[in-house]
């Protein structure tokens, strides 16, 4: 009997415990993404997280030790999905000419920050300034964004399609604008076309890489 009381502890519904938490916290970051960018991360509270989620309190602190450790992991999850989408396309493309790589990873970039409205909304407008923590996470990504883009002009610099230089400022120049371009494609009213913007992108990139030393 302490067997099949055991086994029904962890069971519910045909669902074992690691699998409710695991559903619980995927709804908790969902829920957030869609309160945290549609009435705003200050105004957002606990409650109703877990309202929306339809769990309790306890169930949110198992998970998170606060709101604002639910806005860091849905910020890091939505620059991973970017990278994730991007770092496929390398290998796809190690035959081809640096600046085909180049604009081909635009492409990538752009579709996946764009492939859910809430994902710039969350990363550009609502994150920004949270706290010290948020910062720091944010140049995290930052700099990381901006040693991804410098070796892909090194290598088109090797290749000879761009001139032979230090591109580190380059690149930090161009994380910031491709930022603030996605930042206005999801803030400006009327909406800007996402092909728009990824043509903004992409001819600002060869055209700061490939410019005259």
């Amino acid at each position: 009997m302490a067997q099949g009381a055991g086994a029904h502890s962890r069971m519910y519904r045909g669902v074992d415990t690691e699998q409710r938490r695991a559903e619980r916290r995927e709804r908790l970051l969902e829920a957030a993404l869609d309160e945290f960018t549609t009435r705003g991360y200050h105004k957002t509270k606990i409650a109703d997280l877990c309202a929306r989620a339809g769990v309790s309190t306890r169930n949110f602190y198992e998970k998170f030790a606060s709101k604002e450790a639910l806005l860091l992991e849905l910020h890091a999850h939505i620059n991973t999905i970017a990278m994730k989408r991007m770092l496929p396309v390398l290998d796809s493309l190690a035959d081809a000419d640096a600046l085909t790589r180049i604009t081909t990873l635009v492409n990538a970039f752009v579709e996946a920050v764009t492939s859910d409205p809430r994902y710039p909304r969350l990363n550009y407008v609502e994150a920004p300034g949270i706290s010290q923590s948020m910062e720091r996470q944010h140049q995290e990504w930052f700099k990381r964004y901006v040693d991804f883009i410098t070796a892909e002009c090194e290598r088109a610099a090797a290749a000879g399609l761009a001139p032979p230089r230090d591109y580190r400022l380059t690149a930090i120049a161009l994380v910031g604008a491709v930022t603030q371009l996605v930042r206005a494609w999801q803030t400006d009213e009327p909406a800007v076309p996402v092909e728009a913007v990824a043509v903004e992108i992409r001819e600002l990139f060869v055209a700061a890489i490939t410019r005259p030393a």
